[in-house]
């Protein structure tokens, strides 16, 4: 039977620590109101937490719900920011754990990891199967359904019993999962870190099916979305059914367009378009690119935002092109952007004087 981790609890509960996961939790938030709030009497506060945890009777709060467009429509529940410094707590503590059970080629939500590393091992594993296979290799692309929603509590607690076995460790998990609305052992809530390493402690069941029973050398996984190069259409096939049994085993599906393809369509993943030869932008990103700069545009002239705001968001796009062959469609979509801060009161004075010649 596998060595299983204890005597953790101390660690999560250490003044130092909770004091750490509170410098964690604030990065790139100092300035928010709850932040500050907490921070305001932090000591008071963190000596407060631990005593809640060391008794056990700690208590989630409640989250604040919010959707997101971008990349997809989606629901976001974040906890309050005293739970977030409690889950960065545990996540330092426990994380490491299980760092070392996680295959190399999962690249989400992990340090040294991330989409740029996932798109370029993806390349390199479409150029290495074109080499040594020739024409014929084929993609398996899959994500699954609703996957933060789908997570089974028992399939991930489960895992987690596999490599940590301190009951206080444990009982904190379970508290944080059953927490959020999601207390009927069904789901996670998008948004928490907890969550983030959940996902990733469910899929490595998963990933060492693919690596280490199958044998798939050029498997990649980013969170629930992963690719498989093989050498022809009948591997593929094979391929797909066996990792669809695998993930129905978790107690989750697969997205119904989970399809095989020849790899000349090239690979449609985190976010850009992947061939052996050249990388490209995914079509429906530069689509939304060029609708979110118009909307800009009209929200800098009417006043709703700063020219600041609408540099921020230039530059996130230019980084996200320069990853990809695009200066033309990046010149282009640039090319359309027209803001001149002299002009921003253009409307309110046509509306009042009605007169042309203010915009010659």
């Amino acid at each position: 039977m596998p060595k299983t981790i204890n005597g953790l609890w101390a660690e999560v509960v250490d003044f130092d620590n909770l004091y750490r996961a509170f410098q964690s939790a604030r990065k790139g938030k100092r300035y928010q109101h709850d932040v500050m709030e907490f921070a305001a009497n932090l000591e008071e506060n963190l000596i407060n937490m631990q005593n809640h945890l060391i008794w056990k009777s700690w208590a989630p709060g409640p989250q604040r719900e919010f959707v997101v467009r971008e990349p997809k429509l989606r629901l976001i529940q974040a906890p309050p920011f005293a739970d977030r410094v409690i889950h960065h707590a545990l996540v330092r503590v426990v994380e490491p754990y299980f760092e070392r059970k996680f295959i190399a080629d999962s690249f989400a939500c992990r340090t040294g990891k991330g989409t740029q590393r996932a798109v370029m091992r993806t390349q390199h594993f479409l150029r290495v199967a074109k080499r040594n296979w020739g024409d014929d290799i084929y993609v398996v692309k899959c994500d699954i359904s609703k996957y933060f929603a789908s997570i089974v509590h028992s399939v991930l607690m489960g895992q987690v019993r596999a490599t940590i076995s301190d009951q206080g460790v444990l009982w904190l998990w379970e508290a944080i999962i059953a927490a959020y609305g999601h207390d009927q052992g069904l789901g996670l809530p998008v948004g928490s870190l907890t969550s983030q390493l959940g996902a990733n402690i469910v899929l490595n069941r998963l990933d060492h099916v693919a690596k280490d029973d199958m044998g798939l050398h050029h498997y990649v996984r980013y969170m629930d979305d992963f690719v498989v190069i093989v050498r022809n259409k009948a591997e593929a096939q094979r391929v797909l059914q066996t990792l669809d049994d695998t993930v129905r085993g978790l107690g989750l599906w697969l997205n119904p367009k989970s399809a095989i393809h020849p790899w000349q369509r090239g690979v449609d993943f985190c976010g850009y378009r992947i061939w052996p030869s050249h990388i490209l932008p995914r079509k429906r990103n530069i689509k939304r690119a060029r609708a979110d700069f118009k909307r800009l545009m009209r929200q800098y002239y009417s006043g709703q935002v700063e020219m600041t705001h609408v540099r921020e968001r230039v530059m996130s796009f230019l980084a996200y092109a320069k990853h990809c062959q695009a200066r033309r469609t990046v010149e282009g979509i640039l090319g359309e952007i027209v803001l001149i801060p002299g002009l921003r009161d253009i409307p309110e004075r046509l509306s009042e004087t009605g007169d042309l010649s203010l915009t010659r």
